[in-house]
């Protein structure tokens, strides 16, 4: 009789194969994250990438989606309930704060944009955040107004990040405050 090698259980591979093609993305960019990059963060064997996964575009989507996923929990726990003055309140702290968090959370924001933009398949991904973050704020607005501030929290989060004298606080309560007409 031939002895059965044991088999490794590790039931959270794949998602760990996940947040490693999340941090890889975010450290290298979509063009630099490879099957073998994730496979070494992830300290998993190469061979699971393709068990886990058809190719690149299943695992950039999955990785995509997490981290989408991550950002609408984060936006509807900030913004949580109140009325319209909590509310934009709120979303100041959000493009302020929040937004502006991480670098890493930056790079995998506009990596998605980016591939979005070229490739219509990952166009899901943003339209349901967009979707997400839209419904959060049709809680206290109408459907219009969400858009309007959805579209202002996107463009304010990219100035504040990226431009070196960055607008104050002041302003964005200011700017808000004119796109829901308070």
């Amino acid at each position: 009789m031939t002895e059965q090698r044991a088999r490794r259980t590790d039931p959270h591979r794949r998602e760990r194969i996940v947040e490693a093609t999340v941090e890889c993305i975010a450290e290298h960019g979509v063009a630099g994250t490879s099957h073998r990059r994730v496979a070494q963060l992830a300290d998993v064997p190469l061979g699971s990438m393709t068990y886990h996964f058809a190719g690149m575009d299943e695992l950039l989507r999955e990785a995509f989606t997490t981290f989408a996923r991550r950002i609408e929990a984060a936006f509807a726990e900030r913004l949580g309930q109140g009325g319209a003055d909590e509310v934009l309140d709120a979303v100041v702290d959000l493009v302020h704060v929040d937004l502006q968090r991480s670098r890493a959370e930056h790079v995998l924001t506009y990596e998605l944009y980016t591939l979005a933009a070229r490739r219509p398949e990952f166009r899901e991904i943003t339209q349901s955040w967009m979707h997400a973050s839209r419904e959060v704020l049709g809680r206290v607005f109408d459907p219009v107004t969400a858009r309007r501030l959805d579209a202002y929290v996107e463009g304010a989060a990219l100035h504040i990040a990226l431009d070196p004298d960055p607008q104050p606080r002041e302003q964005t309560r200011t700017a808000l405050r004119l796109l829901a007409g308070r």
